[in-house]
């Protein structure tokens, strides 16, 4: 039987949803808890990481933010940042779009400098030592007010050159993105695209809000779709992307059991759908894994493999001559799998 998790694993692809401090292993949290004297809440390494064991997206993020107090310079970001770029590089990401929490770090005392700066500077070396191109996302935080995305922009003006797109994050439930109305017309006028976390634990119509009122490109998650055949349909019409995280989605309570996981289906209406890995080091794998994984519970094959590699590529914000490019090696990837087996 042809191995479909092989070509998977073998296809070069984009990856769209990718929070940066969401990739602080263990071991890398130990290692700049040492650097900066910080004395974490978890005994070792191991007890840390058998706390990943989430009920709920809250209670993920209380282990997230309580676990990003180590990074304090921009040595810890450029660290942190490299080895997503590492990992990336051998799951054949060729290009990544990575969010960053600033809200997280300024609110602890943590220049905006230190921390684009750190981030930029290993995107750059990723780039021209590991080939994989970049852009990266501020991030906004909902559970804040708006008044605090506002200062944020702010913040963030004198760094506009090295921030490429704007999204919003955190806990979804009873925080709409029409909280956030007036900071995302800003950033529009400011000519940066937005992308909007919608409808993985909010209900469909947050995703209409992230459509409407942000204006949003891409829609993160976004899997509570399935709950309204009309939003279906407009997303299929539109090809408006999904970034979709399909061991997130099981690991938060999103659904029981990666089989119950609609990311088949969604592919099957003509959706634009493209697989993430959200905060790999505490879900359970990189981009590859969760490939992998959905190869074996959903039961795809090499024609929506490939799909989904090229829907990453074409979802992206390349521009054409890269897209272009990426999209062929997608297809003599694929080809040469299809010879071999």
């Amino acid at each position: 039987m042809p191995d479909i998790a092989a070509l998977a694993c073998a296809l070069p692809k984009a990856e769209l949803h990718l929070h940066i401090e969401g990739t602080l292993e263990p071991e890398l949290a130990f290692e700049l808890a040492r650097r900066h004297g910080v004395t974490l809440p978890w005994r070792d390494v191991d007890a840390l990481r058998a706390a990943y064991d989430f009920s709920d997206l809250q209670s993920f993020l209380d282990l997230y933010y309580a676990g990003a107090d180590v990074l304090r310079t921009r040595d810890d970001f450029r660290d942190l940042t490299w080895a997503y770029l590492q990992r990336a590089r051998a799951d054949n990401v060729r290009h990544a779009e990575i969010f960053f929490d600033p809200q997280t770090h300024t609110a602890r005392g943590v220049p905006m400098v230190e921390i684009i700066e750190g981030i930029h500077g290993a995107l750059l070396r990723g780039e021209r030592e590991l080939g994989i191109s970049f852009r990266l996302i501020l991030s906004f935080l909902r559970h804040l007010p708006e008044s605090d995305a506002l200062a944020t922009l702010e913040q963030a003006r004198p760094f506009l050159d090295r921030i490429h797109g704007v999204g919003l994050d955190s806990s979804e439930r009873g925080h709409p993105p029409s909280k956030f109305r007036q900071v995302f017309a800003q950033c529009r006028e400011l000519g940066l695209p937005v992308v909007a976390h919608a409808g993985e634990e909010g209900p469909p119509s947050y995703i209409e809000e992230a459509l409407d009122l942000l204006q949003a490109r891409r829609i993160d998650h976004g899997v509570r779709a399935v709950e309204s055949e009309v939003l279906l349909d407009r997303l299929a019409r539109e090809q408006i992307p999904l970034t979709v995280c399909p061991l997130s989605n099981v690991r938060l309570k999103v659904y029981a059991g990666l089989e119950q996981h609609p990311l088949r289906d969604l592919l099957a209406r003509g959706l634009k759908v493209t697989i993430n890995s959200d905060d790999p080091a505490y879900f359970g794998g990189y981009v590859n894994a969760n490939f992998v994984a959905c190869v074996r519970a959903l039961d795809l094959g090499a024609d929506e493999v490939t799909r989904l590699a090229r829907n990453s590529v074409e979802a992206s914000w390349l521009d054409a001559g890269r897209r272009g490019a990426l999209l062929d090696e997608i297809d003599a990837v694929a080809q040469d799998w299809r010879t071999a087996a």
